[in-house]
């Protein structure tokens, strides 16, 4: 089981390219940064508490960008790009481009969002988000592995289009759906190829393994593979990484809180014997 990191930190922590560097340099297996274009001032939690922290966050793909370029085996991804307030055809580009960059160390992580004002800010309808993720994505591994790409479909319509470079991983890096509703393990057959939940989403560790493995008897029925499942936000506990281990979980990312940069480096040192004895241990 692999050991990431994932961090909301963005003009008020490390910069990216320093943190990256910090993270490969410790032993862990991938850096994540998700994603808010923007936080709309009256939004709030669903505890009622503000939304202001979400607006710090860089854009994920200049962050993973700038994280490439100074790493080597580190893997880069979106945990998660808000596809549902992009525009497929330019986010299916930058997707590309990164994973050239990188050497195919990119991981796309997708979400259909959950601040219903930023989506509608995006001019997205917050009741039809998961169609329309769906349908981006879908046309998306089109623009990725067809030479003359075209998709029709009720939200996403275009004919033949031209678009290089194309991934360096083939068919294309994998898309790792994101969510916990009752619904996430059907998009993940639908149109993903890996499955993304918050471990804080969860009752408890048994009710991930169950879904996990009622999943993977879904995909063994369909003809499909292995699906491989990562949780965002897994807290860095000995004990609860071991059941996660038993359960199959392919890769945990643990949340690192934003900081200066003395205090980011001692949480990363802290954590560093979990990557190590994780890696080796399975």
């Amino acid at each position: 089981m692999d050991i990431g990191i994932t961090t909301f930190a963005g003009s008020y922590g490390m910069t990216p390219h320093e943190l990256a560097h910090a993270i490969e340099e410790r032993g862990f297996e991938s850096l994540f940064f998700p994603e808010h274009s923007h936080i709309p001032v009256h939004s709030r939690r669903n505890d009622g508490g503000s939304t202001r922290d979400y607006a710090e966050t860089f854009d994920p793909f200049v962050a993973l960008s700038a994280g490439a370029a100074v790493t080597r085996t580190l893997k880069l991804g979106t945990g998660v790009c808000l596809l549902t307030q992009r525009d497929p055809i330019v986010t299916a580009k930058e997707v590309a481009c990164l994973d050239q960059l990188s050497g195919g160390r990119f991981l796309f992580g997708v979400g259909a969002g959950w601040n219903r004002m930023e989506l509608a800010n995006h001019g997205t309808d917050p009741r039809t988000r998961m169609a329309l993720l769906a349908e981006r994505v879908m046309a998306m591994r089109r623009i990725w592995t067809d030479d003359e790409a075209e998709f029709h479909g009720k939200y996403v319509d275009f004919e033949p289009i031209w678009s290089w470079p194309k991934p360096h991983q083939r068919p294309h890096p994998p898309v790792l759906v994101g969510g916990n509703g009752p619904g996430a393990e059907d998009r993940v057959l639908a149109f993903g190829d890996g499955w993304l939940p918050q471990c804080d989403g969860l009752a408890d560790a048994g009710e991930l393994s169950e879904r996990a493995a009622a999943l993977r008897r879904r995909a063994t029925d369909a003809g499909r593979g292995t699906i491989p499942i990562t949780v965002f936000n897994t807290p860095p506990d000995d004990r609860l990484l071991a059941t996660l281990a038993d359960a199959g979980i392919d890769r945990c990312l643990l949340l690192l809180p934003a900081g200066t940069e003395s205090q980011m480096l001692a949480r990363l040192d802290e954590w560093a014997p979990l990557a190590s004895k994780w890696r080796q241990s399975t």
